[in-house]
């Protein structure tokens, strides 16, 4: 800015010459053509008065303009300073907060002012502000977002992703670019929560989600399984075949594991992320967390009726999900205290066998025979595939989700989708003599 300032004053001093320069030529030439010298030169005595006027007031103007580049940059610079100095006392906080026991809730932010609905139910429904300290990571440096978190002063910490420069995408993904943005932005927020604040365990909310009243019991009460068993790896509060009608709302308390990395609200710990964190992808990182390299055979916990629910229509995904599906999840409206639950049913070596005996011990039936409701024994059912269309064929005409993503169906285990239809359990389930996903039912 001061290279511009000078460029302008000089400018302003070569005008000043050229136009005396003009004037000069003007009056010889009119002292050989005008009979009255002294009147020519009465009237350049003039004329140079108003240029020198018009001068100064340009060199006025410069000035103030260069005054008020000066007073602009610092205020940006103290700006800059008074920002650096909260983003340093927020750390200290953080750190301080990030003992045995709490859990960081990072709830990632772009361009939605509606982040105020989500804000205000976590806040409403956390227990402890101490052991549930809300994280507010913002991408896109979207300033009416940015006031609507600054509105809830020290009841949150308010982070801004700093790397908004032109991301690389490859020329056939240009129309998926939000999504390599969406991996950069969640890359640097976890780096942040566990290896700058030192948390050790983590929520991940998007800023479109409702939750239900008792998410924070449920997150409390499976922490411990997370510890406990290396086959678990991350513990979600999304049901994706949570419709209403593929649920027992009745059972709002009963859990399973699943092979299918679900999202929409879900919990790690900084074990996990040490371990994704070097390779972490630079797009789609939610389908690139389900291969197989980074499952390793772990399985989440999900619950039969879902703690999140999401209301953000508009999207990278343009909103065609939403209205196919998202929309229709049913969010648990009956509270839960999942802390005096038992929850030991949910590690592997309790787990699997039991699961195992119920789905293969269950009669077969049809698709067909479980819609119209001509089925004569009581109790759970299975409906046998072998291949993926005869499990897509199945799914859709039942109201499943028919997608798989690394071979994996969603919210199958082993294998296995378990949902309630009218008012019954339901496998949809390989062969007992099940080896494994097969990759390319993708």
């Amino acid at each position: 800015r001061n290279h511009l300032a000078g460029i302008l004053g000089l400018s302003v001093f070569i005008w000043v010459v050229i136009i005396y320069v003009l004037l000069y030529d003007r009056l010889l030439h009119n002292s050989f053509t005008s009979p009255d010298p002294s009147y020519n030169l009465g009237k350049l005595e003039s004329q140079i008065k108003e240029e020198f006027k018009a001068t100064a007031r340009l060199l006025s103007d410069v000035k103030k303009a260069i005054e008020s580049q000066r007073e602009a940059r610092e205020a940006e610079e103290e700006k800059a300073a008074a920002d650096d100095e909260v983003r340093k006392e927020d750390e200290r906080r953080l750190q301080a907060l990030s003992g045995q026991g709490v859990i960081a809730v990072v709830v990632f932010a772009c361009s939605r002012v509606t982040v105020r609905r989500c804000l205000d139910q976590l806040i409403k429904y956390r227990p402890s502000a101490e052991q549930f300290p809300i994280i507010v990571s913002q991408d896109c440096q979207h300033q009416p977002t940015s006031d609507v978190i600054d509105s809830y002063a020290s009841q949150v910490f308010h982070i801004k992703q700093p790397d908004q420069s032109e991301i690389y995408v490859p020329p056939k993904e240009k129309k998926f670019k939000g999504y390599f943005k969406i991996a950069r932005h969640y890359g640097w927020a976890l780096n942040q929560t566990f290896f700058v604040y030192n948390f050790s365990t983590a929520i991940i909310i998007e800023d479109d989600l409702d939750i239900s009243a008792d998410i924070f019991s449920y997150f409390l009460a499976t922490l411990p399984l997370l510890h406990q068993d290396p086959t678990l790896w991350c513990v979600s509060a999304w049901n994706d075949n949570g419709k209403i009608d593929l649920i027992d709302t009745d059972s709002p308390d009963l859990l399973h594991r699943t092979d299918f990395f679900p999202g929409l609200g879900w919990m790690l710990t900084k074990n996990i992320w040490k371990e994704l964190a070097p390779k972490w992808p630079s797009s789609y990182w939610d389908d690139w967390i389900r291969q197989p390299e980074q499952r390793k055979g772990r399985a989440c916990i999900r619950p039969e009726v879902s703690r999140t629910k999401t209301f953000g229509k508009i999207g990278v995904s343009n909103g065609l999900f939403y209205e196919k599906h998202l929309k229709y999840i049913h969010l648990n409206d009956k509270y839960v205290e999942f802390t005096e639950r038992n929850l030991s049913y949910l590690l592997k070596d309790n787990y699997d066998s039991a699961f195992v005996q119920k789905v293969y011990e269950s009669p077969i039936v049809t698709h067909q025979e479980l819609r119209s409701g001509n089925i004569v024994s009581a109790g759970a059912v299975r409906i046998s595939y072998q291949t993926k269309t005869k499990y897509r064929v199945a799914a859709k005409a039942l109201g499943l989700m028919d997608d798989f993503r690394s071979g994996v169906p969603r919210t199958g285990y082993r294998g296995v989708v378990s949902f309630s239809y009218k008012g019954r359990r339901v496998y949809l389930a390989p062969p007992p003599r099940w080896k494994g996903y097969d990759l390319s039912w993708s």
